[in-house]
């Protein structure tokens, strides 16, 4: 196996070539065992076995025998429609030993991940509302996901077989949960939903085997410091070497109004960096302090070691909902970069060495009053999952170019991790109703979904358009690529239906 050597962080390298199918053969016969730690620090390759790809987040496949030569005769291979019809699904599907699991707010199933058939399906006895989930994890025998009234579920990932439940809040709470778990050496970690309706925002860590409780942060430090927000509910990102599990939190509550929680309102709209054995805070940085706009920091937290001026550094990277990209120290949390990724932005002028960003704080006391603001409401992007291609090295996000009270517009942007400039983008057709998120690949592609119900392929290094696909469905979901029978696929949810490709025979 030919290649040129790439290294990722981490002690890992990445043989960037066009993979022998034999070789994936050799890893299917011996995938038939459990999921354990150290599968997953290798994710991605022949399987997807956690979130964000990797424990990095970056959604990146070395996989690249679906390439830029031959991307023009991708094909549908299969397609599966979920039984609740009304669904537009959320879920990133994972895939181990030539099994997809893929879920939604009550309900799992698996499939064969070759042929689309499914082996098994469980639901939840009682489900008294369907809307959103957004995916599982797999660890030791079992497979695991959070139903939409916040229990941790636990079933044989072979035969969906139910194991164990753990419901982790009060049933008297408006708390509801969609966040895909995180699968942590014995331990899986959740967040929660609700912001909006006032809930206090925590994490919690439990135990693989039985879901017992092993600690829990609350993101308001204290029930009288605000009245609450800030929840939980995309998946965190995790560094090995250091021990640091980081995680990104919603905005304060009530969302718009700020003048009955005066303060920075800690922790909200902010990444944590948490110890993972016992959940103590290590450190801290606000994005957004005393948020009056809704925009919280549930957007993807990438983690990649570059040469940063000059010296080898750990970073973390982040675009924004509030219009800015991140560049952070992911050891200590130091403020390394902050500059915008989109062209309208008013509400703030720079930044302080410390990254705090300067703008009239009494203007952003409580109701806005009556300026347009940009980015608008729902933020410069906002919870669909970015993408880090090493081999490019550029971060892909996708944005919204909009103020309050404004349609906008919709792109496809690949921006530069060192400087933070924007290095192409690709202008979205359709009516703005796209919450997809992107996946880079080593043949030099870029996948996402469009307004106008397509899928799509971009070139990595110019966004030149190489390929697309009427999906028929709005897309919300984010895709993934995995190998089954010798053979790579690619495959994306899209309103009730599992979307999946691959090469001609």
């Amino acid at each position: 196996m030919l290649g040129r050597l790439i290294f990722l962080g981490y002690g890992i390298i990445l043989v960037i070539s066009s993979f022998r199918l034999g070789v994936f053969s050799e890893i299917s016969a011996t995938a038939n065992q459990p999921v354990n730690f150290e599968q997953i620090l290798k994710s991605p390759g022949a399987d997807w076995l956690t979130y964000g790809g990797d424990y990095a987040s970056r959604r990146f496949s070395p996989l690249s025998n679906i390439n830029q030569g031959n991307i023009a005769d991708l094909q549908l291979r299969w397609t599966y429609q979920v039984e609740k019809e009304e669904s537009n699904l959320r879920a990133t599907p994972l895939v181990y030993d030539g099994v997809m699991y893929i879920t939604n707010a009550y309900e799992i199933e698996a499939l064969d991940a070759g042929s689309g058939k499914r082996l098994w399906f469980w639901r939840a006895e009682q489900y008294p509302r369907q809307w959103m989930n957004r995916g599982a994890a797999l660890l030791g025998d079992k497979v695991f996901f959070i139903t939409l009234d916040c229990t941790l579920t636990a079933l044989d990932r072979k035969t969906g077989q139910l194991r164990w439940r753990q419901k982790f809040v009060d049933d008297k709470s408006p708390y509801h949960c969609t966040v895909a778990p995180l699968a942590l050496k014995d331990r899986l970690i959740v967040g929660v939903s609700g912001g909006s309706d006032g809930v206090r925002g925590f994490l919690a860590a439990l135990r693989e085997r039985d879901g017992k409780e092993l600690w829990r942060f609350w993101i308001i430090p204290e029930k009288g410091d605000l009245k609450g927000g800030a929840a939980t509910w995309t998946t965190g990102s995790y560094d090995p070497e250091l021990n640091l599990l980081y995680w990104a939190t919603g905005n304060p509550w009530p969302d718009f109004d700020g003048r009955s929680r005066p303060g920075d309102n800690l922790y909200s709209d902010s990444v944590l960096a948490l110890n993972p054995e016992n959940g103590d805070l290590k450190w801290y940085f606000q994005f957004t302090p005393h948020d009056i706009h809704g925009w919280d920091a549930n957007e993807p937290l990438v983690l990649v070691d570059l040469v940063w001026q000059g010296k080898p550094r750990k970073l973390l990277l982040q675009a924004n909902r509030n219009g800015f990209f991140y560049v952070l120290d992911r050891k200590t949390g130091q403020f390394l970069l902050g500059r915008p990724f989109v062209e309208k932005l008013n509400w703030a002028d720079g930044f302080s060495t410390k990254g705090r960003p300067i703008f009239d704080y009494q203007l952003n006391q409580g109701w806005v009053t009556g300026e347009q603001t940009c980015p608008g409401l729902t933020g410069a992007t906002n919870w669909m999952p970015s993408s880090y291609n090493p081999v490019s090295d550029l971060f892909y996000v996708n944005v919204l170019e909009s103020c309050d009270m404004e349609a906008g517009r919709r792109y496809l942007r690949a921006i530069d991790s060192h400087s933070g400039s924007v290095r192409w983008e690709y202008e979205m057709p359709g009516p703005n109703h796209i919450y997809a998120g992107i996946l880079s690949m080593a043949g030099g592609l870029v996948f996402s979904g469009r307004d106008d119900r397509h899928f799509m392929v971009l070139d990595a290094l110019n966004g030149r358009l190489l390929w697309e696909y009427d999906l028929g469905q709005l897309v919300f979901a984010s895709p993934i690529t995995y190998v089954a029978n010798g053979r790579q696929y690619v495959t994306i949810a899209a309103g009730p239906k599992v979307f999946t490709f691959g090469l001609p025979d």
